[in-house]
C-alpha cells in the first residue's frame, strides 16, 4: 500500500512548486528575448542595469532594478554581456557569492583569449558557482520559436547542482539541454559557434577538388581534343554536356566514399583482432563526415538528373535528331531497331530511376527530424542495407551506360579512359571487398570482434 500510494503522489503534479527569481544582467538582445522567453515560462524575472528607468523594449512583466539590488533578489544570475564589461562585477562579488551565475558570451574569434569566457568568470567571482549555457543559443530563435538546428543548449559547471539547476531552465523554457562535463569545456562551447559548418569543410573542399579535376579532364577529352583533331568547335558542350557527365560520376564516387572508411575499418579491425583500439586520426575524421558527403552526392544525382531531363530541349540534340531522319530520308531506307541498344537503354534508365529513388530515401532518413522518429535498427537498415542497394544500383546504371567503351579504342582519347570508367574504380573497388566481407568465414570473426572478442587482449588500450 505505501508504495503505491508513493508511486501515485510521484505522479500527481505538484501544484506548490514556483519557478524560482531568475536575474539577468545585460538587456541587449539575447538578454530581452531570454528575459521575455523566461516570462513566458513562468519564470519572475528581474534585470540588473546601470539604469533603472523602465523602456519600452524590456518586457513589460519584469522588474528593472541596480545590478545589486537585482542580484539579491535571485539565486540565478545570467550575465548576458560581453567580456570586455565583465569589471563591473567585481565589486558585487560578495553578493554573488553562493549563487548560480551563468555566463552565456561569445567572442568574435576562436580562440580569442588563452582561457574561456566562462573561467574567467569564475576567477573573477571566485565565490560564486559559474556555469556555461545558452551561447549555442540565437535571440531570433528564443522569439520565434527554437528550430530542429538551434535548440540543442550545451551546459558546463563545476557545481553539479548549480549546472542541474540551469539545465531544469532549459527544459522549461522548451529547449534541450546536453551536459559536457566541467567548466573545462566553456572553451570548446564558446568556440561552437563560430565555427562555419565544421563538419562540411573537407566534404566541400573535396567536391570542389574532384569537380575542378573531372571538369577539365572533360574540356580536354570533349571540347580540346575534337577542336584539335577534328576541327570541331563543341565548347558549348560546357554547359550541359561537360556537367551532366561529371555530376553522375561525383554523385557515384561521393557514394562509394560513404560506404568506403567503414570497410576500411573492418579491414582494421579483422588485421588488430580487436576493438577496442582507436582507428587513425584520418579515419576517425572521416567517418565522421559520411552524412555530409552522402547528401553532397544527393545534390549531385539531383542536378544530373535535372540535367538529363532538359537534354530533348537542346539544339544540338534536335540537330543530331533532325539531321538523322533527313539522312534516312534521303536515303530512302529506315534503320532497323536495334534490340539489343533497346534493352540497354531501357536498362541503365531503370537502374538510374532505381537507384535514384533509393539515393533519395537514404539522404531523406539522414535529416534529424526523420532520424528522430525511427529507431536504431530502422535507421541503420536503411543507411547500410538501403544504402549499399543504392551503390549498387548506381554502380549498375553507369556499367550499363558505359560499359560498351571500355574495349572500344575510340574511348581512348590521348591514351586517356573515359570519364565514366574513372568512375567505377571506388565503387567497385568498395562493393568487391563488402562482397568478400560478408562471407561467412570473415563475417564471423568480425563479428566476434564487434561483440568484445579479442584475438590478442595484451594489445587492448
Amino acid at each position: 500500500m505505501n508504495t503505491n500510494s508513493s508511486n501515485i503522489m510521484a505522479l500527481a503534479p505538484n501544484t506548490s512548486n514556483k519557478r524560482e527569481t531568475v536575474c539577468i544582467f545585460g538587456t541587449g538582445d539575447f538578454g530581452r528575448a531570454l528575459g521575455h522567453k523566461m516570462i513566458q515560462s513562468g519564470y519572475p524575472v528581474v534585470y540588473g542595469s546601470r539604469s533603472t528607468q523602465i523602456s519600452n523594449l524590456i518586457p513589460k512583466d519584469a522588474e528593472v532594478l541596480s545590478h545589486a539590488e537585482a542580484a539579491q533578489k535571485a539565486a540565478i544570475i545570467i550575465i548576458a554581456i560581453q567580456r570586455q564589461h565583465y569589471n563591473f562585477l567585481t565589486p558585487l562579488a560578495e553578493i554573488l557569492r553562493g549563487k548560480v551565475v551563468v555566463d552565456i558570451s561569445n567572442n568574435l574569434k576562436l580562440n580569442q583569449y588563452p582561457e574561456s569566457n566562462a573561467e574567467y568568470l569564475a576567477q573573477l567571482l571566485p565565490g560564486a558557482k559559474v556555469v556555461k549555457a545558452f551561447n549555442t543559443v540565437s535571440a531570433w530563435a528564443l522569439q520565434s520559436g527554437a528550430l530542429d538546428a538551434s535548440r540543442q543548449v550545451f551546459v558546463c559547471g563545476d557545481d553539479v547542482e548549480a549546472k542541474q539547476m540551469v539545465m531544469n531552465i532549459v527544459r522549461a523554457l522548451g529547449l534541450t539541454p546536453l551536459d559536457q562535463g566541467s567548466l573545462l569545456a566553456a572553451q570548446g562551447i564558446e568556440n561552437y559557434p563560430l565555427q562555419l559548418f565544421p563538419m562540411w569543410k573537407f566534404p566541400i573542399f573535396l567536391s570542389l577538388g574532384l569537380t575542378a579535376f573531372f571538369f577539365f579532364y572533360c574540356l580536354a577529352l570533349d571540347v580540346i581534343y575534337t577542336y584539335v583533331y577534328e576541327k570541331n568547335n563543341f565548347s558549348f558542350f560546357i554547359a550541359i554536356t561537360i556537367p551532366n557527365r561529371i555530376c553522375p560520376v561525383m554523385a557515384l564516387i561521393l557514394l562509394a566514399l560513404v560506404y568506403l572508411p567503414g570497410v576500411l575499418a573492418a579491414i582494421i579491425q579483422l588485421y588488430r583482432g580487436t576493438k577496442y583500439r582507436r582507428f587513425p586520426d584520418w579515419l576517425d575524421k572521416w567517418m565522421l563526415c559520411r552524412k555530409q558527403l552522402g547528401l553532397i552526392a544527393l545534390a549531385f544525382a539531383s542536378l544530373h538528373a535535372v540535367f538529363t531531363l532538359v537534354s530533348p530541349m537542346r539544339a544540338f540534340v534536335r540537330w543530331r535528331t533532325g539531321k538523322g531522319i533527313i539522312s534516312q530520308a534521303l536515303n530512302n531506307k529506315t534503320e532497323p531497331l536495334d534490340t539489343t541498344n533497346a534493352w540497354l537503354s531501357d536498362s541503365y534508365l531503370a537502374l538510374g530511376i532505381l537507384g535514384f529513388f533509393f539515393f533519395v530515401l537514404v539522404g531523406i532518413t539522414s535529416l534529424p527530424s526523420v532520424s528522430n522518429s525511427v529507431n536504431w535498427r530502422e535507421f541503420r537498415f536503411v543507411q547500410s542495407k538501403l544504402g549499399y542497394l543504392t551503390l549498387i544500383l548506381c554502380t549498375a546504371h553507369t556499367l550499363v551506360y558505359g560499359g560498351k567503351w571500355f574495349l572500344s579504342p575510340s574511348a581512348y582519347r590521348w591514351y586517356l579512359p573515359n570519364i565514366y570508367m574513372l568512375s567505377l574504380v571506388v565503387p567497385c573497388t568498395v562493393l568487391v571487398v563488402k562482397f568478400v566481407l560478408v562471407f561467412p568465414c570473415v563475417d564471423k570473426p568480425l563479428t566476434q570482434i564487434r561483440q568484445g572478442w579479442e584475438r590478442n587482449p595484451k594489445y587492448s588500450e
